[in-house]
């Protein structure tokens, strides 16, 4: 079975938003058997908008459209779709109240006319009450193939492809099982970890596949595997990927959407009950920001302080200005005294420090660009490195990240 995705939105194709909408729904097909064919981004343009439907229907059986269904004029997703289908608008009632609550409640005005407009569907089509918005979701269907009509706004699709459109598309088409295991290591490259599971690869059966996917400090492998038979599917890829753990074991953190590192890090210090704090200098929040995306770290993450400035280190963190002096802001002493004094002002066990130079200049100081030293205190003393991580500023920072998660989970695990 296929799958085609259409996002619509002049702001896509001018770079002004990012598509981050085929992203998701690609995951959410794959995990239920529904393989995408292929991605298309157009113009709110109804020639361009008419000739995509038609294109995908003859190469898909479900188009998800995303994008186009706004109150304005620019927004025509819903005509093109009548003049698809030869179909026209109607007054859906429960449409038309649900944008009548959602001005009261989070508005406190009455809709004007224009949002009324957004209770307008195509008579045919299945509507997918949106409740997180006034644009609502619509099923239809031509020739056999299927049409999913979604707003653009990304919380508001994930919450209709989820919670609606998704048990449609698994009561509606006969689907193979698709089964996917990625297991995330932190610290070796994808050719070493090659080499250490050559032979294992090897006599993988010719149905499952691995993939390296390999970003800035972490390797995911993801074991596939596609048939018709779903239990005997997991068990067989579950069994490969506990013996692949068993062999990166000194470098596995956990499996994709089971547990990401910072779970990992967040568990091992609960079940110690001790806590974590940071003093971010080159990585200016990035990896507090990786931290607090996850629910539940208040029961170990105590706070962070982001001493960007060479004298606030001193002022604030209270790292000993003879120090900087004497070793330069970027160097292992002054990172070490940043997680030492770190632990003390956050009164945590355990403190990441990372002070460098992200680029593209050098700052305060005196390496080249893409230097950082990250520092780890805890309960056992003090680990630190230094590093060269590039000249590129995105990828000094994102590097900076992993390792620091990579060094911690170490320390934490040594106890």
């Amino acid at each position: 079975m296929l799958a085609e995705i259409i996002t619509i939105g002049d702001e896509i194709l001018i770079g002004q938003i990012v598509d981050t909408n085929s992203a998701f729904i690609s995951q959410q097909l794959n995990k239920i058997g529904v393989q995408v064919y292929q991605i298309t981004s157009i113009q709110d343009d109804r020639e361009h908008i008419l000739d995509a439907l038609e294109e995908a229907s003859q190469r898909a059986n479900l188009v998800l459209v995303t994008g186009g269904l706004g109150p304005t004029k620019d927004d025509i997703t819903k005509q093109c779709f009548c003049e698809f289908t030869d179909d026209t608008l109607i007054e859906h009632t429960p449409t038309l109240e649900n944008v009548k609550r959602l001005f009261d409640k989070y508005i406190g005005k009455l809709p004007t006319e224009m949002n009324f407009k957004q209770a307008l569907v195509p008579s045919k089509a299945t509507v997918l009450l949106n409740e997180h918005g006034t644009a609502p979701g619509m099923w239809m269907e031509k020739d056999d193939v299927v049409f999913v009509s979604m707003p653009g706004v990304p919380y508001e699709m994930k919450y209709l492809l989820t919670e609606k459109v998704l048990p449609k598309v698994r009561d509606r088409f006969k689907r193979p099982f698709i089964y996917h295991k990625t297991l995330i290591t932190y610290g070796l490259g994808e050719s070493s970890i090659a080499e250490r599971i050559e032979n294992w690869e090897e006599n993988l059966p010719k149905h499952i596949k691995l993939a390296y996917l390999p970003s800035l400090g972490r390797v995911r492998l993801r074991l596939s595997s596609k048939g018709s038979n779903e239990t005997l599917l997991q068990n067989e890829v579950n069994a490969l990927m506990e013996e692949l753990w068993k062999m990166l074991e000194d470098i596995a953190v956990g499996y994709e959407d089971e547990t990401s590192v910072v779970e990992r890090i967040g568990n091992l210090l609960a079940n110690e009950g001790k806590t974590l704090s940071l003093a971010e200098s080159c990585t200016g929040g990035a990896i507090a920001e990786e931290i607090t995306q996850h629910a539940g770290v208040s029961s170990f993450y105590r706070g962070s302080i982001i001493p960007y400035a060479t004298e606030l280190k001193t002022e604030i963190l209270g790292v000993a200005a003879q120090l900087i002096e004497e070793h330069n802001v970027v160097s292992i002493p002054v990172a070490e005294a940043m997680a030492r004094q770190a632990t003390k002002l956050f009164k945590s066990d355990y403190a990441i420090a990372t002070t460098g130079i992200a680029g593209p200049t050098k700052g305060d100081g005196d390496d080249e660009v893409g230097t950082v030293c990250i520092a780890i205190a805890g309960p056992n003393g003090i680990h630190s490195e230094k590093f060269q991580f590039g000249a590129v500023r995105e990828r000094v920072i994102r590097k900076a990240v992993n390792k620091a998660f990579e060094m911690l989970l170490k320390e934490i695990s040594k106890n």
